[in-house]
């Protein structure tokens, strides 16, 4: 497969017509004639042009380079051969190519002649060739229409400007640039797309944070206002594939959940799949969120700092050279120097019903506490492009959360105390080289890796007890991707994936001894191939794929075909039919509710192809999408089975809780987004239904409602953008999710055993919450930009509650019901400064 993808590369990049460098074309005649060159490197430095004919003669060929270029050649005997500048060069053509919407450059244009030369326009849009009577070129651009210029009418002079116009017939421009809020469009493959750098404001945020601003999608909830905890569809937070830069992340959130560990200010692209994503993607049978902080075109050097009430940032990119460049950035914590209130109202949020905040068994001990934290993350790329084709680049990225609780305690005159720590880290670094063979080839191959660490050290003052637990990841992949286009309207692409993790979970406890450690390994193979095609008459769109993987360990083959099609009824209506097939090796479960502090209770492990199967998951959605006259309308209607899962990994607290088992969920539901803009002014409105159930087979009751269920979504936003000043109000409503009661009538108040009902049997009150966000921004004469904002989050200051369970209270013999609640009202200031 290795020499047959090579061949392939081969076939393509000796297509006929190709313009290739000037220096191989020299190379290849004096290798065919026995000849030398010689020249400066200065007179032909990115001179490409179609190559003569191996037929020709070795004076035939030179009487063509000459005809087509600016150089002079001169033979001398057949066997040296000087190359020189014209003394005389005739008159040249340049201009501008721009758009005609915001008369910005156009990149990458091409500039065809009649003599089929064939070139590109560059960053500033500028193009240049020799003018010869009545030349006449063609200049087209994807998604504009092609303009055809004569030359002899042109003024040679000074450079022409010439304006392209977008091609309204092309699929992807019925998607909207803006849906629910600027930054955010919605591609021709179902996915949506998030460019922080354009981003707008949105109700309760003042930073594109990626996992905050996709809460915000039809369909995509976190019940627990969690960025560790994100349901896209009924699914649980670690069956959705958070890739950064290609390393797939397996901690997202910082202060357990309430933040991204994803700095908001550095993200170029935030790809996001609720489904059909593409046979690339593995790892994942929910959504797939892809990051990339690698710009689409060159930038300028750059450097902005920023603080709010929770972090201070850094950010910085330093052009080290035409061709490359780092970029750095560093966010840490501001816990260590001042407790805000919006840092107390994180950690009584987070905090709650924890061994944190309930250390005591025994209420007459007199126990007091200290605690610290803080968290920070750092990121490093560095880019160079070597020669024409190739680029290199480098990406690392470290996450770090610790929290450290010092706990004392005075009995019968005696003082103790005792530090416990709990820490979460996550390391990647991922190297990329891209080669570019021709316009049409391209190849791409990187190699990753990202490291997971969750560590509690607890210590018991009374019982002089030390428990220890221990959750590593460690994920090692080499990936291979080639790129061909066919023509205008299809390519196709092909690869191997290998991807190898490796699991460990450790405890150790004293009085009395206990130590366990399990280690599980897994390695995958993935062959990929996939097909795209886009005809943007007919308003066609069409991507196939299939990933066929293969687990060493288990012996076993999985199929995962994955397909999206895309049909413009109009310049107005597109329909949309997505579908995939996708399974998962890892997992995250929960072993007892009072793990890691109560707090990150959840820990990785990976299949055993038993007791712990393998993933596997089947959606189809169906979708109507409508935009005209600043109107827009989204629904999708989706329908998503997901098998091989357990009951450990879905958080039960009721008489699930220590019952292990296996079995699936199924879901189906419709989600709607309709939206306005007037102006400055956007409103948009969505709403999502869906009934989403467990089947346990092998439980007395096989069939009840899911933990995730949400079965009506309800969210309105109003936004404002003027100028540099945006403001942004909204609010969410859902009905509760589901809980389990207590059958009353079967417990003995006297000396209770919670006895449930049937699971999921009711449910929570349900949650509401109005949020607000203002930014406003503004540049001094030197250039320095300026940016504050506010937020307010839960205005109304609304007890929500977003979970309940049952448990024995020791102390009084009695049934006591715990609840958690959301977060109250918590206000945010940030300011930042850039150049």
């Amino acid at each position: 497969m290795f020499f047959l993808f090579f061949l392939v590369l081969n076939i393509f990049a000796q297509d006929k017509g190709k313009v290739v460098p000037f220096k191989k074309i020299i190379i290849d005649i004096e290798e065919q004639h026995g000849v030398n060159f010689n020249y400066t490197e200065d007179n032909i430095e990115g001179l490409v042009l179609n190559p003569p004919k191996k037929s020709f003669s070795l004076e035939q060929k030179l009487e063509y380079l000459e005809k087509r270029t600016h150089l002079s050649f001169e033979n001398i005997g057949n066997k040296f051969i000087n190359i020189y500048k014209k003394d005389t060069i005739s008159e040249m053509i340049c201009g501008y190519v721009l758009s005609s919407i915001d008369k910005k450059p156009l990149e990458n244009a091409n500039i065809s002649l009649n003599n089929k030369s064939h070139f590109t326009t560059d960053s500033e849009g500028y193009f240049e060739f020799n003018k010869e009577n009545k030349n006449t070129f063609v200049i087209s651009h994807v998604g504009f229409a092609s303009k055809r210029i004569t030359a002899g009418n042109t003024k040679t002079k000074d450079c022409i400007q010439i304006l392209l116009e977008p091609e309204i017939t092309e699929l992807h421009e019925i998607k909207t640039n803006a849906i629910l809020a600027s930054g955010i469009s919605k591609n021709t493959d179902g996915s949506l797309e998030i460019k922080p750098k354009k981003f707008g404001i949105l109700p309760g945020l003042i930073e594109p944070d990626a996992l905050q601003t996709m809460q915000q999608i039809p369909g995509v909830n976190s019940l627990d206002e969690s960025v560790s905890s994100i349901n896209v569809r009924g699914g649980t937070h670690d069956q959705n594939l958070f890739l950064w830069n290609g390393i797939r992340m397996f901690q997202t959130g910082h202060f357990f959940g309430l933040i991204s560990v994803f700095n908001p200010n550095l993200g170029h692209t935030i790809s996001i799949y609720k489904n059909g994503s593409s046979a690339f993607y593995g790892e994942s049978v929910s959504s797939v969120v892809a990051i990339s902080s690698t710009p689409e075109k060159a930038e300028k050097n750059s450097f902005s700092a920023g603080i709010n009430m929770i972090n201070a940032d850094v950010y910085g990119k330093y052009n080290l050279s035409k061709k490359s460049y780092i970029e750095i950035s560093a966010r840490k914590s501001i816990t260590d120097f001042v407790e805000t209130p919006t840092y107390k109202e994180y950690f009584n949020k987070v905090f709650q019903n924890t061994t944190i905040t309930d250390f005591s068994q025994n209420q007459n001990l007199n126990y007091k506490s200290d605690k610290k934290f803080g968290f920070y993350d750092a990121t490093v790329k560095f880019a160079q492009k070597i020669g024409l084709k190739d680029q290199i680049t480098l990406d690392l990225i470290t996450i770090k959360d610790n929290l450290e609780v010092t706990k004392s305690a005075a009995s019968y005159n005696i003082n103790k105390s005792q530090t416990n720590v709990l820490r979460q880290q996550n390391y990647g670094a991922n190297l990329l080289w891209k080669r570019n063979w021709n316009k049409f080839n391209t190849t791409k191959i990187n190699v990753y890796n990202s490291s997971y660490e969750l560590l509690a050290d607890q210590k018991s003052i009374y019982e002089n007890q030390t428990v220890i637990q221990e959750n590593t990841v460690n994920n090692n992949g080499v990936n291979l991707e080639n790129n061909h286009i066919l023509n205008s309207k299809f390519s196709f692409s092909d690869g191997y994936q290998f991807n190898e993790i490796g699991i460990t979970n450790l405890e150790q406890v004293t009085n009395p001894d206990f130590y366990r450690k399990v280690k599980d390994v897994l390695r995958t193979h993935a062959l990929i191939v996939e097909g795209k095609y886009n005809d943007t008459i007919s308003r066609v769109y069409f991507k196939g794929g299939m990933r066929l993987n293969y687990i060493e360990k288990f012996k076993k083959y999985i199929a995962e075909p994955r397909i999206q099609l895309g049909y413009g009824l109009n310049k107005s209506v597109t329909l949309e039919l997505l579908g995939e097939l996708k399974s998962q090796n890892s997992q995250q479960i929960i072993d007892l509710q009072k793990d890691y502090f109560g707090i990150e209770k959840r820990r990785w492990i990976v299949s055993n192809n038993g007791t712990i199967p393998i993933q596997r998951s089947r959606q189809l959605s169906l979708n109507l999408f409508y935009q005209k006259n600043n109107w827009l309308l989204d629904i999708e209607n989706f329908y998503k089975k997901v098998t091989g899962i357990t009951t450990s990994s879905q958080g039960f607290q009721n008489q699930l809780e220590f019952v292990r088992t296996t079995g699936d969920y199924e879901i189906w539901g419709t989600e709607m987004l309709i939206q306005k803009k007037i102006n400055h002014f956007l409103t948009w409105l969505s709403y999502t239904y869906n009934e989403n159930n467990y089947h346990f087979t092998n439980y007395e009751y096989p069939r009840f409602p899911n933990n995730f269920e949400l079965t009506h979504t309800l969210s309105w936003a109003a936004i404002y953008e003027k100028n540099n000043f945006k403001i942004a109000l909204g609010t969410k409503w859902t009905s509760g999710r589901p809980k389990t009661s207590p059958d009353l009538s079967q417990i003995d108040l006297s000396d209770p055993v919670l006895v449930y009902n049937k699971p999921n049997n009711s449910n929570l009150n349900m949650f509401s919450q109005v949020n607000l966000s203002s930014t406003y921004k503004w540049e001094t004469e030197s250039g320095i930009q300026y940016k504050i904002g506010i937020s307010i989050l839960n205005i109304l200051n609304r007890r929500n509650e977003i979970s309940e369970y049952y448990r024995i209270n020791s102390l009084t013999n009695s049934i006591e019901e715990v609840d958690t609640f959301s977060l109250q009202r918590t206000p945010n200031l940030s300011f930042r400064i850039s150049f």
